[in-house]
């Protein structure tokens, strides 16, 4: 029994969305892996995730440390998961120059990177109606770093959201035209 066209396109957009969804956690891997090691060589510089980087405008809101270590993060993990989705995800799809397939996935990634950095900012600022814990997550230890966790959490949640812009922008398939057949006409 042949599986309907609906059914084998839902299949498909299932299988692929588990293929991201393991090239994305291998990313998660990558970029907690970057921001741990961001996060060790600034404090061997007696800096501190949560010191200010830079003020914003003579405001009183600054870029802090820990938003530098997510971007080098997501920079690095933006190129490992490209590459990946590339050659396993979605192999068959338009087939184009690394360069330009690589900018249209940074910009979804972008997209997904700025919901991202929206959490970082709310689950680490204590003034926050969603700040993760502090009584818990005091820094003590490497399970205890708030930073840490706040970090994975929002790659979690902006995680369906890459994947759906990349589905349908960076590795969308060629564009098929579908032409009907009909019978030829009787020669008279």
């Amino acid at each position: 029994m042949t599986a309907s066209p609906t059914v084998a396109r839902m299949l498909g957009n299932l299988r692929q969305f588990i293929q991201f969804g393991i090239v994305g956690g291998s990313g998660v891997v990558v970029d907690l892996a970057v921001n741990y090691v961001s996060k060790k060589i600034a404090e061997f510089a007696g800096i501190s995730e949560h010191d200010a980087f830079i003020n914003l405008l003579g405001t009183q809101f600054n870029i802090r440390w820990y938003h530098v270590f997510v971007t080098l993060g997501f920079l690095v993990a933006n190129t490992w998961n490209y590459q990946l989705n590339r050659m396993w995800t979605f192999k068959g799809a338009n087939p184009r120059s690394w360069w330009r397939g690589f900018f249209p996935f940074l910009l979804a990634g972008l997209g997904a990177f700025l919901i991202r950095l929206v959490l970082m900012t709310l689950f680490m600022n204590p003034g926050s109606p969603i700040s993760l814990p502090t009584d818990i997550l005091d820094d003590s230890s490497g399970l205890r770093t708030k930073f840490y966790w706040a970090s994975a959490i929002s790659i979690l949640v902006a995680m369906p959201v890459n994947f759906v812009i990349n589905k349908l922008w960076t590795f969308r398939g060629p564009k098929v035209s579908v032409v009907h057949q009909s019978e030829p006409a009787p020669r008279v």
